[in-house]
């Protein structure tokens, strides 16, 4: 059994891309059992990557669900399962002969975690999208970006991870949850446009209280603020400023060395009217220093001060690597599992299988010798 919280906890992954996988690396790096069930054809996902880190942690069968006998084999590994986790559009599970009521009627204690941009139901269900198309409808998007430009993407950061695949694992948990009273499994519609926005929550109680009263980069968290953004360095490298409170922004005032003569000539900084100008000095001030020498200034203080790392910088942080944030399996360096837990901590997951290596293993612990792997070989069902 795998260490973690959720160590015992059987899944089926239905293999997909982006959002699902990542619910279930979630679960996985967490101490769950996953079996991920690929296609039999090895080769078929033209969009795998080689060791791919959603993949991490665990085994993978191949099945080729266009036949009867694949079918069955996914309904069986079901039966004995707490949660099975698909990422198709709407209907495609049912067409396979997979969708909630045919998995129920083996396991009504299963919990059936479905994951799609629109979600079940509505006139976009069918629709096709991607998780630029979802943020923009979720109200998520628009709000990102400069004044007086389009709106950036945050990558896929918002749709396919945050309001997608955390969201899936968050409800497939809850009705874990649920179930150790009714003892009944339900389905766990998860939609990228409602957890994204879900995510957008806290912008409309600021906006309802006149806290948020710009349009897009006008607004004190979206880079409005000079004291809530990004700035160049002199060596062209990047740190972010988020002194909001008089205390923090007093040392932050230190830090740049605007405490000097004059110092006390600088805008009051929570005055809307004078952002352009305390922008423009707050520039010129970072623009003197090295990222590394500003940094080190801040240090020690509460300036609110850092420098903008990127995903490959970001490893070798002193606070990242006393905390063990990012980890090396399989020769890639990517984020560990988090949370933390006291008494459950889960272990470093393994490195991804290759697609339909543990099929015979997982396949012999449902009952299958070597007949019936020979015959569903013949079937097509399996590789």
């Amino acid at each position: 059994m795998k260490a973690g919280p959720l160590a015992g906890l059987k899944v089926v992954e239905l293999a997909g891309l982006a959002p699902a996988p990542f619910a279930c690396m979630v679960l996985a790096d967490l101490g769950a059992e996953v079996v991920r069930v690929d296609r039999a054809t090895p080769g078929a996902d033209v969009l795998g990557l080689p060791n791919d880190p959603l993949a991490r942690g665990r085994r993978t069968i191949g099945v080729n669900t266009k036949t009867a006998e694949g079918v069955e084999l996914v309904l069986k590994l079901a039966e004995t399962a707490d949660v099975l986790i698909e990422g198709f559009r709407p209907g495609v599970m049912e067409r396979m002969g997979l969708g909630p009521e045919a998995v129920h009627a083996r396991n009504p204690r299963l919990v059936y975690g479905r994951m799609t941009g629109w979600g079940q139901d509505g006139p976009l269900a069918s629709a096709a999208g991607h998780d630029i198309n979802y943020i923009g409808i979720a109200g998520a998007l628009e709000p990102i970006g400069r004044a007086g430009e389009r709106p950036v993407p945050p990558l896929n950061l918002v749709g396919d991870f945050g309001g997608g695949g955390l969201m899936l694992a968050m409800g497939v948990l809850a009705a874990l949850h649920e179930r150790t009273s009714s003892g009944r499994g339900q389905v766990v519609d998860a939609s990228m446009v409602e957890g994204a926005a879900l995510l957008t929550t806290s912008l409309h109680g600021m906006r309802a209280a006149g806290v948020w009263p710009g349009e897009r980069g006008d607004n004190l968290l979206d880079g409005g603020a000079p004291f809530y953004d990004t700035y160049e360095t002199a060596d062209g490298k990047y740190v972010a400023i988020g002194a909001i409170e008089m205390r923090f922004w007093g040392d932050l005032v230190k830090v740049l060395g605007l405490d000097g003569p004059g110092g006390e000539d600088l805008p009051v900084h929570v005055d809307k009217s004078q952002w352009p100008k305390l922008r423009k000095i707050v520039a010129e001030a970072v623009r003197r220093y090295p990222r590394a020498e500003l940094v080190a200034r801040a240090e020690g203080t509460d300036a609110c001060l850092t420098p903008v790392l990127s995903p490959w910088e970001a490893a070798s942080h002193p606070q990242n690597a006393a905390r063990g944030t990012f980890v090396d399996i399989g020769g890639t360096v990517q984020p560990a599992p988090a949370p933390r837990f006291g008494r459950t901590p889960p272990a470093t997951p393994e490195a991804p299988h290759e697609k339909g290596a543990d099929t015979e293993e997982v396949l012999a612990e449902l009952g299958f010798d070597a007949a019936g792997l020979a015959s569903l070989r013949e079937a097509g069902a399996i590789a």
